[in-house]
């Protein structure tokens, strides 16, 4: 009786019409038909105007958008997906609440297998932002490529970069609050402090490091979320399953 319970309450969670309407208006039948992208909750696609590629073995709701897997069950229902470019998805992956999602034409964003948006988090991509596998980025933080506005060198008169890519290694462990903006790229096994802005390549500072602060620097080496000890939890925690 508790495991029909479960799944009678499992079923109600789902936001059905927004489920079925993005896998069909995005996949071939074959690959809709199997539902690998589930919604939960109010959601608003905005556009859908771009490509979803997923580069793995085809599993129902693999892709979950609206999780409820943080202390916070609360949502506000402010979630929306701009979708104009090219989304790629290497395995499962997993959104929290009111999470923005917005990839514009002619860019591209890829989340690497278990790759994890907490909610209020916001990406923009207007260039290219890749997320490695494992690579978890805590809530309220903001991944973004592009400043938006011109800047220019009062004396030279040149100007900067409108945007650059943005590349989160393996194993990563964002916290919460943190800004990554363009030009970031992190090793694998990073951890990153909440409140933390990322603005450079910390690849040369090697693998199992801490940074954070404003802007980012190394803290200390040798530190590393110990995610062979939580990864079993995290499945299970976080893949959504029907059956």
């Amino acid at each position: 009786m508790w495991v029909l319970a479960k799944k009678i309450k499992f079923i109600w969670s789902l936001n059905w019409v927004k489920t079925l309407y993005f896998n069909f208006k995005m996949f071939p039948f074959k690959i809709a038909i199997k539902l690998p992208f589930y919604f939960f909750g109010k959601v608003k696609l905005s556009s859908l105007r771009g490509k979803v590629v997923i580069d793995a073995p085809i599993r129902r709701g693999m892709v979950g958008f609206g999780q409820k897997f943080e202390k916070m069950t609360r949502s506000k229902g402010t979630a929306q997906i701009i979708l104009n470019g090219k989304l790629v998805f290497k395995g499962h992956a997993h959104f929290g609440k009111d999470v923005f999602l917005c990839v514009e034409e002619n860019a591209y964003c890829e989340f690497g297998f278990m790759g994890c948006l907490g909610s209020d988090v916001k990406l923009i991509c207007t260039q290219e932002i890749i997320i490695g596998n494992w690579a978890g980025i805590g809530y309220e933080s903001q991944v973004v490529d592009s400043n938006f506005h011109p800047m220019k060198n009062t004396i030279t008169g040149e100007n900067f970069p409108l945007s650059s890519p943005i590349k989160i290694g393996n194993y990563n462990a964002i916290s919460n609050r943190v800004s990554i903006m363009a030009k970031t790229i992190t090793p694998d096994h990073c951890v990153v402090a909440s409140n933390s802005l990322c603005n450079t390549d910390y690849s040369s500072l090697g693998n199992n490091i801490l940074i954070g602060g404003v802007p980012a620097k190394l803290i200390k080496n040798n530190f590393a979320r110990d995610w062979e000890s939580e990864k079993e939890a995290l499945k299970k925690a976080k893949r959504v399953r029907l059956d």
